[in-house]
């Protein structure tokens, strides 16, 4: 029960149960208000008569116990009324059918009445507005007869008077009284808004390690307990990230040492080759120890990788860029490998023609790293097609150099292993350096362009 009245639903409960009772308080205070109002400005008593036929039956009874019927008396009796209903209006039509005395009157009364005139204002009269009674004076007809006329308002309850008289200001005031509880319900939902996108900022930012920030709780409702629950997840995030470097740490050094050990043994087989081949042996023996000291020179090379790969992802490699010869580079970095090339009896054909720019700002470790890596996973990939191109290439947007073989594609089954290291540490020194790269390769073989855009 404690944690629902914390929450924003019982808040925004509140906000209209209170707005509710505000509207029936106020129209309990303006009801009291307007009745005392009433009273005060219509100066009625406790004692009046309020019902039609009571007031019909008195006004009848006192016109019958009047006596010596003269213009005096009627207007005493008619003055008598008037003090208790002083909205009332009276006349009197005497025994010659002439108007021969009114009190409050507001209208023109012809000063003669016929009886063709007299049918008529009873008729007009009748179940209208005003509330009229008309009576005969005494017990003799020819006295003539006096008429009362009460506007039908002064019969209306005090509730309904007050609506009557001040029905716009408790209009007004219910307006209002309206327009407080959108205000406050705009000041409600505002504050959640800004919450929320205070959160969704707080999401946003980023640490040096990438990780969005912790926020400030401060209030235990339903957003209270999201922002509890984000900063457990960023707290949880940042013991993952510390974990992961942990095991970065403990694989790089893994690595290094496994390369380390890995060398140590391959250096002894590549001088007890030698020293073997140096001696009295036989062309078969000759053959093995070739392909001994190829498999040797393939796991060096594999280790490499290997150790470049994780200073890559570790962002550990160190980058000097600086303008070189990108054509003049690449022809020598390809003749190096002419000799591995002539061995497995690849066709080669170079066509490394000036570019619009030979400048390139580019690492030359790195450049030489990707040209000796693709050319690598020709010779071990691509030996089938017994055939390489180096060329460059010049576009309206690039400009680029081409690496071209005859092998059964990428995407063949090869018994050699490790180019995906390979290809992964191009992508990455090809990004490092800002150039793009795309392969194009099918069962007829695979072009590789290194692009530099102008």
């Amino acid at each position: 029960m404690k944690k629902f009245f914390r929450s924003l639903l019982a808040k925004y409960m509140l906000i209209i149960l209170m707005a509710i009772l505000l509207i029936f308080l106020i129209q309990i205070v303006y009801a009291t208000i307007g009745t005392v109002l009433v009273r005060i400005t219509e100066n009625t008593n406790d004692q009046e008569l309020t019902d039609y036929d009571a007031i019909e039956e008195k006004w009848q009874e006192d016109a019958n116990h009047l006596q010596n019927i003269s213009r005096v008396q009627i207007h005493q009796h008619f003055i008598k009324w008037k003090q208790q209903y002083p909205k009332a209006s009276m006349f009197w039509v005497d025994e010659s059918g002439f108007l021969a005395e009114q009190v409050g009157v507001q209208e023109d009364l012809p000063s003669e009445w016929s009886s063709t005139f007299t049918a008529k204002f009873i008729k007009k009269r009748y179940g209208g507005d005003p509330f009229t009674v008309i009576t005969f004076i005494g017990k003799n007809e020819m006295n003539g007869f006096i008429v009362l006329e009460i506007p039908r308002s002064t019969f209306q309850p005090p509730l309904q008077k007050i609506y009557s008289h001040y029905g716009d200001i408790l209009l007004i005031v219910v307006v209002l009284t309206i327009f407080l509880f959108i205000t406050i319900s705009f000041l409600f939902f505002r504050g959640i808004r800004k919450r929320l996108l205070q959160l969704q900022e707080a999401m946003m930012l980023r640490d040096v390690d990438s990780l969005p920030l912790q926020i400030d709780v401060k209030k235990n409702d339903e957003i209270g307990q999201l922002e509890e629950t984000f900063n457990q997840m960023v707290c949880e995030l940042r013991e993952s990230k510390q974990r992961e470097r942990e095991e970065e740490k403990l694989r790089r050094e893994l690595i290094a040492n496994l390369s380390h050990d890995l060398r140590t043994p391959l250096t002894k087989m590549s001088a007890q080759t030698y020293s073997i081949a140096k001696g009295n042996i036989t062309q078969e023996t000759k053959q093995a120890i070739n392909i001994l000291e190829t498999s040797i020179l393939d796991i060096d090379r594999l280790i490499e990788n290997l150790m470049s790969y994780t200073l890559l992802m570790a962002s550990k490699y160190k980058i000097e860029r600086k303008e070189i010869d990108v054509v003049r580079y690449v022809r020598e970095c390809l003749a190096s490998w002419y000799p591995a090339f002539e061995k497995q009896e690849f066709e080669i054909e170079v066509e490394l023609y000036p570019l619009e720019n030979n400048k390139w700002l580019v690492d030359p470790v790195w450049l030489g790293r990707i040209i000796d890596n693709l050319l690598q996973n020709v010779i071990r990939h691509a030996r089938s097609g017994q055939y390489i191109k180096v060329k460059t290439e010049s576009a309206d947007r690039y400009e680029a150099f081409v690496i071209i073989d005859r092998g059964k594609g990428m995407k063949n089954a090869s018994n050699e292993k490790g180019a995906g290291i390979g290809l992964s540490i191009v992508d990455m020194m090809v990004k490092g350096m800002e150039l793009e790269w795309d392969i194009e390769s099918s069962k007829h073989g695979t072009i590789i362009k290194i692009k530099k855009y102008k």
